[in-house]
């Protein structure tokens, strides 16, 4: 009876395995429903989902080879792609230790967490001044901070340990199996995207971002990819214990960040000059991390800051000129990419994602009558033909008898 009950535990494990890889398939494909890695995958999803299951399982999975570009806006950026397989086991590590992680962060963390976003920072921002300054009336003095090619420059062993101390201290808030989570978690931090990777972009289009920014120049065992959700949960959880610090030791009651865009707000300049060294200090000597020298911004209120795509000034808020122009440049690029008046599936769902991307971000400012004049005056006419701007412009939809083309791309 004994290898009976041996045999029926194991299987129970992964059933279990299974199922919570199922759930995050369901996750990892909600935006992804279109791509081709994504739909190789859905073809024999079953199928895929228990051989993964059983490579994790028998400690035998290894991430397959990321599909490594540039994209220009809103920055210059070099993005690896993960395999859509890994991609399911991103959504596997961040349903599970996101939870445990989310009560641990300061509540102005804005990057990639429920209910925030930039623009929950920017108003956040705003309100901060606000108060600091006693509805401005009061001098008040804003710090912003920017770290130098963060991704590049995380320490995976530094981070790895991070993680697991808190784990350790919450293993009862664990939900899966800890060891397979571990596992998990381990290698997908050690793993290096520029191994056997695809490069999409053209070699040229490196040459002029800097060492910094490039994935291919980190230190040995330093380096998260951009474009993986684990990248940018890992992100905020390397920074937790400086978050803490900030507003805990260095007593600074307004502080928010983005990512490793921060934000130092107090009524005392030069308390916020004191802060600089000591920052600097903290984050080269925990966390092998440095200031961007160039990019610290100390001034008072009245003069307003750019933070996250928007400018912050006392009673008002505007629209960043780079998202303006961003925007133009796109559907510049869209009109550019028609040949022979015939647009392609793949087109049509490039221009809703590009479009109702800026759309989306510039309808939270006073850009109404802006966003129409831009698209009616410089849009090519065969758009209109498959697209219409929704009520208030906030949006474009397609007609009814092009939805049924959008659902597959060839």
């Amino acid at each position: 009876m004994l290898p009976f009950c041996i045999i029926f535990f194991v299987i129970m494990d992964k059933s279990d395995l299974i199922k919570e890889l199922l759930y995050s398939y369901y996750d990892a494909r909600k935006n992804k429903r279109n791509t081709y890695n994504q739909l190789s995958f859905e073809l024999k999803y079953e199928k895929n989902i228990i051989s993964l299951a059983d490579q994790i399982l028998e400690k035998k999975y290894t991430p397959k080879p990321s599909i490594c570009f540039i994209v220009d806006k809103p920055v210059k950026r070099e993005i690896f792609a993960a395999d859509f397989r890994d991609r399911v086991v991103h959504h596997y590590i961040f349903n599970n230790i996101n939870p445990i992680f989310e009560k641990l962060f300061i509540h102005d963390s804005y990057s990639c967490r429920k209910g925030k976003g930039t623009h929950y920072g920017i108003k956040r921002v705003d309100h901060f001044i606000r108060s600091c300054s006693y509805n401005y009336t009061t001098p008040c003095y804003i710090l912003k901070l920017d770290i130098k090619g963060y991704f590049m420059c995380i320490n995976k062993n530094i981070l790895f340990d991070k993680i697991m101390l808190v784990l350790e201290n919450n293993i009862d808030k664990i939900n899966t199996d800890y060891d397979t989570l571990i596992y998990l978690i381990e290698k997908t931090i050690f793993n290096d995207p520029t191994r056997n990777c695809k490069i999409k972009s053209k070699r040229s289009d490196w040459n002029d971002l800097p060492d910094s920014k490039s994935l291919f120049y980190a230190k040995k065992d330093c380096g998260l990819p951009i474009g993986n959700l684990t990248s940018q949960l890992f992100g905020n959880i390397y920074l937790n214990d400086f978050d803490h610090w900030v507003k805990k030791d260095l007593g600074i009651r307004y502080y928010g960040r983005y990512v490793d865009d921060m934000i130092l707000i107090h009524n005392d300049i030069n308390y916020l000059k004191y802060c600089i060294p000591h920052i600097r200090w903290y984050l080269s000597d925990n966390l092998q991390l440095e200031l961007h020298p160039n990019k610290i911004y100390l001034q008072s209120f009245d003069k307003g800051v750019k933070f996250l795509g928007a400018i912050i000034k006392p009673h008002r808020i505007y629209i960043a000129n780079r998202t303006i122009s961003n925007f133009y440049n796109a559907i510049k690029k869209q009109n550019q990419s028609i040949k022979n008046n015939i647009l392609s599936n793949e087109q049509k769902q490039k221009f809703l994602n590009s479009m109702n991307s800026y759309l989306g971000i510039m309808q939270h400012y006073k850009t109404y009558n802006m966003r129409k004049n831009m698209l009616f005056k410089n849009l090519d006419k065969i758009w209109w033909q498959y697209f219409y701007l929704s009520k208030n412009a906030k949006k474009f939809k397609t007609y009814h008898s092009t939805l049924s083309e959008l659902q597959i791309i060839r």
